[in-house]
């Protein structure tokens, strides 16, 4: 048999000489550019012109972070406003190949995904509004803010409407043991106008306004 040998030419391997420093010298420019140069810029020019968005927006109490402004956080109590419903879900801790419901989970943010006329919706619909009918005092037939009965698209809205907040007041100077008028006062206070005065509606940042009455009825005594 006759070996059959294969050459390269001088000149393609001359082309192949060629190109690899560039290729390599630009690979390396670009990794330093887009991996290292613009993240450290985009950071600094945030961190100076930005700092608290850059920092999370976070909001402190002697020293100690106790949230964000754009992330809400589930209230319970009846001392407290509550916040609109999340969808938000995360792994079960005892099992997980699983996913339970974590309202206001940062780090699944999402909505239900169902349509509206999912029955398994308009069922969760159905049994908040019943809930917060209940809860708040309120006739089987009176209407109730949509915020407080549906998620919002990221599960993570810190807001209600102002609707929202008033049908809880009673409930909320009830557990305080303060007058109504009280927590309407700080309710207003607390309450976040039309951006440019014709943007958005009128509404109140859950923890923040919940902040504020701890801080202004702190020696009142809480009843369960």
């Amino acid at each position: 048999m006759t070996e059959i040998q294969t050459q390269v030419s001088p000149a393609v391997t001359s082309a192949f000489s060629g190109v690899t420093r560039p290729v390599l010298v630009s690979a390396v420019l670009f990794m330093i550019v887009t991996g290292l140069v613009y993240p450290l810029a985009t950071t600094g020019v945030a961190q100076l012109l930005f700092s608290d968005q850059a920092q999370g927006s976070l909001i402190t109490r002697n020293g100690q972070a106790v949230g964000s402004r754009v992330i809400g956080q589930l209230f319970t109590q009846p001392q407290y406003f509550h916040g609109r419903p999340s969808a938000t879900s995360g792994t079960d801790p005892n099992d997980p190949a699983n996913s339970i419901d974590q309202p206001y989970n940062a780090a699944n943010s999402g909505a239900s995904n169902q349509g509206a006329l999912s029955k398994k919706l308009l069922d969760a619909v159905a049994e908040r509004t019943k809930a917060y009918r209940e809860e708040n005092g309120l006739a089987a037939d009176a209407k109730v803010p949509v915020d407080a009965v549906t998620a919002s698209a990221s599960g993570l809205d810190p807001h209600i409407s102002l609707a929202n907040a008033r049908l809880q007041v009673p409930r909320v100077a009830k557990a305080r043991n303060v007058p109504e008028k009280d927590v309407l006062s700080v309710l207003e206070q607390n309450t976040a106008q039309r951006q440019l005065g014709v943007l958005g509606e009128p509404r109140v940042n859950v923890l923040e306004l919940n902040l504020a009455l701890d801080e202004a009825f702190k020696a009142r005594p809480v009843t369960q």
